[in-house]
């Protein structure tokens, strides 16, 4: 026969039946939900149109049900590495009259174009017709992620109506997200589904998928109640799964120091030219000032960025210290990094004194090195990493104030400071809030500049009013306890001036920025490509090169990178030795959150307070204009440039960060709840969906 039923097409060569038709047959032979059909088969068509028409309305007459879809079926299609998805046309809603007419023009589109640009290999096509399912929503899923190769994300696309407009380009349609028995919505444009309709389509393209073995690209859509299955192919161009190894022994971390400005993968001209200019300017300054240099392990995975949390350390580099200049590394460790944990008014005598006027000076130089039209890319990082080791030592000492700060309030302030002491540190004189030109959302220079805007500084005022008020009731309880009353003075004191200090020195690290990025768009366009950007994705060597094939290069870059800015990378990779642990567990250092229950995340709790609101995931600077008064922000991380949202939202969270992160010390500027350091906020919470933040215990829970 040449006209099949598509229960029958299992029984005939793929060849013959098409990519399409076969596996449908196979689906509904084994009870999946696939719509009635027939399959006319390629030799149909060496009959004359009028027994051809004949035959094909009598098989349709058989299936019983107007109007019908007619797609192709070719034998090279939906296969593992090639699909042709949208090559070949396809007609809807034709009427039992139009059926000839549609089935000859399907056919017909074999020759056309794009499918000979696609793969110039001749193949059979024969056509799929199936009843004409009335979807009240429809749309595509994977079960794997298609750019990360991620295996356990399932994502579900879906618009109202029928799916050929999602496919077809002409919307965007609502994204979903499974995994595990999790379900998130990550954007939403249509309503078209709710959650427990995702589930039910999860739960169909992992049925499918374990039947072929393999991850599944499918269609659906939903009518009157039913689920359909309408489409299965194989996923083609699927990444390798990643593998987050620790790149060394011990502990590495994703967020730390520098890491909290790098909130993306890197792009290859960063890395390769700007990158290893901070990390020598860093180990530089901490050589002048430690008296020897002993760099942080520093290493790229998959494009992402990880250091370890302490140095690395060799008995050569621990000897030299002892012979460099009057200021030792013990000397060093003991007033810059432990003694403002204990007695901070001690340190700053001591040390962090000196070390901030040194900033001062750096900083002057700095700016004048930004606004010179003479300076150069490596002169501009490197003193950008000798400024980021005096903002770690002396800006990392605010927090550490903080902590010696909250323990004398939890021993004698508890009853006039149950969230602790953090309202004592907001709505400080000296921290500048407004948007600085240098301002960015990312070291790395392929991102733009910050948008400046206007702030409402109206919860700064009551932040203020708020810390008054609150100073006020603390030295009244310690009025009958002088020597108390003069301690919390001088702790308060020090504590305040390095958090306003700590903001200043981060304000101000990226002075260089402008005329860093301007710097690399002057050599992007000496490149032959139209498009200056394509100088971040060539490494320094090529800058000068005639090499043919860069531009391909350069594309295959861009396609990782973005691939690459699609995965969940942990927060650490590794396990740090049991000292390290225990000193990063008393530092509130960034880690992995503990885990919560199934309705709640948790992270490091970075300012005070309670709130509630919708959520806005914004993972891009470009889409901060998305934000609505109210929200709850949910971000991988936030540097300087996100200010003007903390003027507006209800509460704060981000995958990373630590207790000494822009989000930390602004959020208390703006009175609001903040909570880093969650490790996966942006994947696990929805967007719109409410939720109460407690940045007192540091817990999200809806």
């Amino acid at each position: 026969m040449d006209i099949l039923h598509l229960t029958e097409a299992i029984d005939v060569d793929r060849e013959e039946a098409g990519g399409k038709a076969s596996t449908l047959a196979e689906l509904l032979a084994i009870g999946f939900p696939v719509p009635p059909g027939f399959v006319v088969l390629a030799r149909a068509f060496e009959q004359s149109d009028t027994a051809l028409d004949a035959t094909l309305l009598e098989a349709a007459e058989r299936l019983g049900s107007s109007p019908f879809a007619v797609r192709s079926s070719a034998a090279a299609e939906d296969l593992p590495d090639a699909s042709y998805a949208g090559l070949y046309e396809s007609f809807l809603n034709v009427p039992l009259g139009g059926l000839p007419e549609a089935v000859r023009a399907c056919r017909a589109s074999m020759a056309a174009a794009r499918v000979t640009a696609y793969r110039d290999t001749p193949t059979q096509m024969a056509v799929l017709v199936q009843t004409m399912v009335e979807a009240d929503a429809a749309g595509v899923a994977f079960t794997a992620d298609p750019l990360t190769g991620d295996r356990d994300d399932l994502l579900v696309t879906a618009v109202r109506g029928l799916g050929e407009r999602l496919v077809g380009g002409e919307a965007i349609g609502d994204q979903w997200t499974v995994r595990g028995s999790a379900v998130r919505c990550q954007r939403v444009t249509e309503h078209a589904v709710d959650a427990d309709q995702v589930r039910a389509v999860a739960e169909l393209a992992r049925r499918v998928e374990a039947h072929f073995g393999r991850p599944q690209d499918i269609e659906w859509a939903f009518a009157a109640g039913r689920l359909f299955l309408m489409q299965a192919r194989p996923m083609t161009a699927l990444p390798d799964p990643v593998d987050w190894r620790a790149p060394g022994p011990g502990l590495w971390q994703r967020n730390f120091r520098l890491g909290e400005w790098l909130p993306e993968p890197l792009t290859p001209l960063f890395a390769d030219w700007v990158l290893p200019r901070i990390i020598a300017g860093f180990n530089e300054e901490m050589k002048a000032t430690a008296g020897v240099s002993l760099p942080f392990g520093h290493e790229l995975v998959h494009g992402w960025y990880y250091t370890t949390p302490h140095p690395v350390i060799t008995p050569a580099r621990l000897a030299g210290a002892f012979v460099q200049g009057r200021l030792t590394l013990v000397r060093f460790v003991h007033h810059a990094l432990v003694r403002p944990l204990v007695n901070p008014p001690a340190a700053d005598t001591a040390l962090l004194a000196q070390l901030h006027v040194r900033w001062t000076e750096l900083r002057t130089r700095y700016q004048q090195l930004a606004d010179s039209a003479e300076s150069e890319v490596d002169d501009i990082a490197f003193l950008a990493g000798r400024y980021l080791w005096l903002l770690a030592v002396v800006g990392g000492a605010a927090w550490k104030m903080e902590a010696a700060l909250g323990r004398f309030a939890r021993r004698y302030l508890a009853d006039q400071l149950p969230d602790g002491a953090a309202v004592l540190l907001a709505g400080l004189p000296g921290i500048e809030t407004d948007i600085p030109p240098h301002a960015v959302y990312s070291l790395d220079w392929y991102h733009p500049m910050a948008t400046q805007s206007t702030l409402d500084e109206s919860r700064r005022t009551r932040s203020a009013t708020n810390r008054e008020a609150a100073e006020n009731l603390c030295r009244a309880a310690l009025t009958n306890r002088p020597s108390s009353r003069a301690k919390f003075d001088v702790l308060l004191a020090v504590a305040q001036r390095y958090a306003v200090i700590r903001e200043q020195q981060a304000r101000d690290l990226t002075l260089g920025w402008p005329l860093l990025r301007r710097l690399a768009l002057l050599h992007g366009a000496e490149l032959p490509s139209s498009d200056p950007t394509d100088i971040f994705f060539c490494t320094r060597a090529e800058l000068n090169t005639k090499d043919e094939n860069l531009a391909a290069v350069i594309q295959q870059r861009r396609t990782t990178w973005q691939r690459q800015r699609r995965l969940a990378a942990p927060l650490q990779l590794g396990t740090p030795s049991r000292l390290v642990g225990v000193v990063m567990s008393r530092a509130g250092a960034a880690h992995s959150p503990p885990p919560a229950a199934d309705n709640s995340i948790t992270g490091q709790p970075a300012s005070p307070g309670r709130a509630s609101g919708r959520v806005r995931i914004l993972r891009e600077p470009s889409e901060i204009d998305r934000f609505v008064p109210g929200e709850v922000l949910v971000a991988p991380t936030t540097t300087p440039a996100w200010t003007p949202l903390f003027a507006i939202a209800a509460a704060v969270i981000t995958d990373g960060g630590n207790l000494a992160a822009h989000a930390s010390l602004v959020a208390r500027e703006y009175g609001i709840p903040a909570i880093v350091g969650t490790g996966n906020g942006t994947r696990v919470l929805s967007e719109g969906q409410t939720v109460a933040v407690d940045g007192t215990t540091g817990v999200v829970s809806w």
